[in-house]
């Protein structure tokens, strides 16, 4: 029992990596639509590339979104526009005109009209009065009457006369009419003059005057209605056209897919996946949803395994690279069940940035593609998809080089937009064979300036991901590195030889590591801290003594080793206290290797030759390098802290001095961890050898 506790708690790492990989599986698979996938990829504008396609049931022929909405467009231009026609404002109008008549009669037969030249009024007695006033208002009550029963119309807007195709007059029986059948204010006050002067014109002004008062619209625009009856013909419209009967063919191998044959593929694809949705066959295909997303995350796995194996040793890191999978691939889910056009407004290339950020462009690249594959599985068009973000992705961290800066974040996104809107119209001229692009097409490229601006997010979540798994970006190295920081400055003023040696290195390290593909921001943040254990002893290193004194002389050798040893165990002390992160503690712990201290060494020896000396008091206790940068780091720092003793150099001994210290390197192992081959290290001592001889103004020979 207790082996196999043992066994259990010597493999807790890789129990817990097997189980995050199940779960991620198990996520997965839980978002994945439960219905069976038509087996056949199509696109329009593409040849058929499998055999002769023949349909295995009866179905129908399902209109593209295109041409319902082109239905549903036409409908909306030529719709019914109903009208209601007012009976109580005719009433009312009548009632005013009678109202206002005798209001104003007294008045009106005072004046001119009714007198004759010696002003005496015309009516010479009562009966002729009021034979004349009830003459005056039938002839007005007729007019009213006429103008309110042909009906007064109120003006219909401009954007309504242009899209309708018949008007209705709502009355028992709606009518057919014309808009030139109504009156307009205007029109209705000519028709009054037109029947009140037909006989005689006694009255004229005053009887025109009143109903000019009293005319107003009694026929409106029935919108309620008009909408009712719109909404209703759209409603009415048939999602098919026509059926395919079984048996009968579809599509020739070879045949280009045109318009017709992909509307009968995409109806019959829709069909295949609706007639297999039943409950017993979900639990089957999410068995096989199960195998299908557990190959990819295998894939993943092994491609780990082999490649980045220190990944794998990682939990954290693990666990960050399937949590940002799973983000990926729930965005995708999310974006779908929105509408599925949404799904180009999603930011897939936040993927690659943010592993970018803490891993390498292969891994990313890789790790994005595993993604987008399992995200293919949700949308339609997966081939379309796929290309689309993948292409995106290799854009998003092929060619940036420098994240941390700002500008470079925007430029990404930039070219994100162009390679987008170029694949997708590229695509489009294929599938359609024109350059016109339709009205969706345009918001698809609204989306993907959506989509570019999108990933501008990955520098918080950068950020955020940092904290949480404790992670270094380059944003925080480019921090790391600002000499004002507190504890470069405290370097400085403590040991100032030793800063300045940290400075040359991190020069010389950076120039290797960018030669050989390597983290460059990383090694020279590694360099700029690797001695800061220095600091607890500072003069006890030649670079800082600068009064002719050397406290060495009056300690042992074994105390003098001790003391240049113990620099490495003070510097990662410092470090931890002051929190840097554990990558670049890393450097502190491997710049000197398993190396000796030979100076003291064979000081010891010369001197004590009778004394068998131990070897391990006066070497490093390592790890040694196991990275391109540690192991550029070891060999720029004992490079330039020995190029510092040259007397009057000069490229002999630049070349002999970097020959011997870093092939004394090799030839004790040093590199033996390290992801490094005999070429890089070649180049790198070149590199070393040119930049030494500038610094020391060493003029370089030419071959003769």
């Amino acid at each position: 029992m207790k082996k196999l506790f043992r066994y259990l708690q010597a493999g807790q790492n890789q129990i817990a990596t097997l189980l995050a990989f199940v779960f991620s599986v198990l996520f997965v698979v839980y978002l994945s639509p439960r219905e069976a996938k038509f087996k056949y990829e199509f696109q329009k504008g593409k040849p058929w590339l499998y055999e002769n396609l023949v349909a295995p049931f009866d179905f129908s022929i399902i209109k593209t979104e295109e041409a319902l909405t082109l239905e549903a467009e036409v409908i909306q231009k030529n719709k019914t526009l109903f009208l209601v026609k007012d009976a109580e404002i005719g009433k009312e109008a009548r009632f005013d005109f009678e109202k206002e008549f005798n209001r104003k009669w007294k008045d009106y037969i005072e004046t001119d009209e009714f007198k004759d030249a010696k002003g005496f009024s015309l009516f010479k007695n009562v009966e002729k009065e009021l034979a004349i006033k009830k003459s005056l208002f039938e002839k007005g009550e007729e007019a009213v009457s006429k103008v309110y029963e042909q009906g007064i119309l109120r003006p219909i807007s401009s954007n309504l006369a242009n899209e309708y195709g018949e008007i209705l007059l709502k009355t028992d029986v709606a009518k057919a009419v014309f808009e030139e059948d109504f009156l307009t204010i205007k029109a209705a006050s000519l028709k009054a003059q037109r029947i009140l002067t037909a006989k005689d014109s006694l009255g004229f002004s005053f009887l025109l005057g009143i109903l000019n008062n009293n005319l107003n619209y009694n026929i409106e625009f029935d919108e309620d209605r008009t909408q009712s009856i719109l909404i209703a013909q759209v409603d009415q419209i048939l999602p098919t056209q026509g059926m395919v009967q079984s048996e009968e063919l579809i599509i020739f191998k070879g045949n280009l897919v045109d318009d017709e044959k992909f509307a009968k593929l995409l109806s019959l694809k829709t069909a295949y996946e609706g007639s297999f949705s039943t409950k017993s066959r979900a639990y089957l295909i999410s068995i096989g949803q199960f195998f299908l997303i557990g190959i990819l995350f295998l894939v993943l796995y092994l491609f780990m395994y082999q490649m980045r194996r220190k990944v794998v040793e990682d939990f954290s890191k693990v666990a960050f690279i399937l949590l940002n999978v799973l983000l990926t691939v729930a965005m995708g889910k999310i974006a779908v069940d929105f509408g599925v056009q949404y799904i180009y407004l999603a930011p897939f290339p936040v993927l690659p940035i943010i592993i970018r950020s803490f891993f390498d462009t292969r891994f990313a690249l890789f790790v994005h593609m595993v993604a987008i594959l399992m995200v293919g599985f949700l949308v339609p068009n997966s081939f379309e998809f796929v290309f689309l973000q993948f292409v995106a992705g290799v854009f998003a961290v092929v060619l940036v080089n420098n994240l941390y800066k700002r500008s470079q974040l925007f430029l990404t996104a930039a070219k994100i937009i162009g390679v987008y809107c170029l694949a997708h119209f590229s695509l489009s001229i294929i599938q359609e064979g024109s350059l016109d692009l339709e009205d969706g097409e345009w918001l698809t490229f609204g989306f993907f300036i959506g989509n570019g601006l999108l990933t501008l997010m990955s520098f918080p979540f950068i950020y955020l991901q940092e904290k949480i798994f404790g992670f270094v970006s380059d944003v925080s190295l480019l921090e790391l590195s600002d000499t004002n920081s507190s504890l470069l400055r405290e370097l400085a003023q403590k040991a100032p030889g030793t800063f300045q040696h940290s400075l040359q290195v991190a020069n010389l390290a950076e120039a290797a590591v960018l030669n050989i593909g390597g983290n460059a921001l990383l090694v020279r943040t590694g360099a700029m801290y690797h001695d800061i254990g220095k600091m607890a002893s500072p003069m006890y290193f030649i670079e800082n003594q600068n009064t002719g004194l050397n406290p060495h002389d009056e300690l042992s050798f074994e105390e003098s080793a001790e003391i240049i040893i113990g620099h490495v165990k003070e510097g990662i002390k410092i470090a931890k206290k002051h929190n840097l992160p554990d990558v670049l503690v890393d450097f502190i712990r491997t710049h000197h290797g398993t190396t000796t201290v030979m100076y003291f060494y064979k000081q010891y020896i010369k001197n004590f030759p009778e004394n068998e000396a131990d070897i391990a008091r006066f070497s490093y206790p390592g790890p040694k390098p196991f990275s391109k940068e540690t192991a550029a780091l070891m060999m720029a720092d004992s490079v330039e802290a020995a190029a510092r003793s040259i007397q009057n150099p000069d490229h002999e001994k630049i070349d002999k001095l970097v020959e011997g210290i870093v092939n004394h390197q090799m030839g004790s192992g040093q590199f033996e961890n390290a992801e490094i081959t005999l070429k890089e290290i070649k180049d790198i001592k070149k590199i070393f050898k040119k930049m030494l001889m500038n610094i020391y103004h060493v003029r370089i020979q030419y071959p003769e």
